[in-house]
């Protein structure tokens, strides 16, 4: 691998999912150089994503919102930028993310080509999407030569976020939680941003829950304030249990992150909570219906995707093209329930047998 610049701004995604699969990147930097400076330049909702990755210097908030121009504004920032960096890395395909690091004069600006930037990128890569499905692997090939080809997956480093045990606790006294190891708790997160084509039945998942309950855990159920009728809904068909926390709307994204970090297994849609939760080394067994697990899977050890396959999926449409969402509600809530079974499984340790015929682990 070639030597890698020792300070790198990178433009990142405005997805909480993308910001955990960036990591990876980070990583594949670090591995290659590890002095190597990296500075993140990113919405400022974004910060308990990066504060988590150790990989990153510091987390330099985007004062300008997602498709607005503000030219003078991206050109003060650009002002304090110039002369602090030998790359930057700009992860959307979008031309005003690479605005900044062309304003700002740093020397080699790298990206795919996207909305056509010739001229604000230096190292414009062409992307060929065939060669790179998965999008972690498009993010990890700029840090590469371009003639190098793909990392195959198994030698990306997973995203692995690391949690302050300090914010843990805030955040369970906060929310008037207990944690016990005789309560395990199952996170559900039935939400998804993207729209209702992600959004796993309620029903099934409090199907999901109840078998949980009845072993004598927990149930958390996370989301933004969007996602709060959602889980008021899976709630209620728990009839309101006691050892049931309806968090949607109630978390901020820090103590989202840190409240995951406890959980002993998580079921989600595809959402950003699911990256999260993966970056976390939670179990996780990931819901897909529009979309699929061949270009954003969870990245985890123990991790399971479960989806119909059905003829029309997927789709990747906000809502179902025909309405009846079959890829969602034919998804029964016992495979989910089998696949939890599997990634929570305690794993055999290895046996080797010595030439004296003694086995050893």
């Amino acid at each position: 691998m070639a030597e890698q610049a020792s300070r790198i701004l990178i433009v990142g995604p405005s997805w909480v999912g993308d910001m955990v699969m960036a990591q990876s990147l980070f990583r594949v930097l670090h591995q290659a150089a590890p002095d190597t400076r990296i500075d993140v330049l990113a919405p400022a909702w974004s910060r308990p994503i990066i504060d988590a990755m150790p990989e990153v210097r510091q987390a330099i908030d985007m004062p300008v919102g997602h498709g607005s121009l503000q030219w003078g504004t991206r050109k003060a920032l650009a002002a304090q930028l110039q002369g602090q960096y030998d790359q930057a890395i700009v992860l959307p395909n979008s031309l005003k993310s690479a605005l900044i690091p062309w304003m700002a004069r740093i020397p080699r600006r790298t990206g795919w080509r996207g909305e056509m930037r010739y001229g604000l990128l230096n190292d414009l890569r062409k992307l060929d999407k065939n060669r790179y499905p998965l999008m972690v692997q498009r993010f990890c090939a700029l840090a590469l030569p371009e003639k190098s080809g793909p990392m195959p997956q198994a030698e990306i480093p997973p995203p692995r976020l690391v949690v302050d045990p300090a914010l843990v606790e805030q955040a369970l006294r906060e929310r008037c939680l207990r944690h016990h190891p005789e309560q395990p708790i199952l996170a559900l997160c039935p939400g998804a941003e993207f729209g209702i084509a992600k959004k796993w039945p309620e029903i099934h998942y409090a199907q999901v829950a109840r078998a949980h309950l009845e072993q004598g855990g927990q149930v958390w159920l996370f989301g933004s304030a969007n996602d709060r009728a959602s889980c008021e809904l899976i709630h209620s068909e728990l009839h309101h249990a006691n050892a049931v926390s309806n968090l949607a709307g109630e978390t901020s994204l820090q103590e989202a992150v840190a409240l995951l970090s406890l959980a002993s297994s998580v079921v989600s849609n595809d959402s950003g909570l699911m990256h999260v939760a993966a970056a976390l080394s939670r179990p996780v067994v990931a819901v897909y219906g529009s979309t699929s697990p061949g270009f954003t899977p969870p990245l985890g050890e123990a991790v399971a995707t479960v989806r119909t396959g059905i003829e029309c999926s997927p789709c990747f449409q906000r809502e179902c093209p025909y309405g009846h969402y079959r890829c969602l509600r034919e998804l029964s809530p016992e495979r989910v329930k089998d696949a939890l079974i599997r990634v929570t499984a305690p794993v055999e340790p290895i046996v080797r047998h010595t030439p004296s015929g003694r086995a050893s682990e």
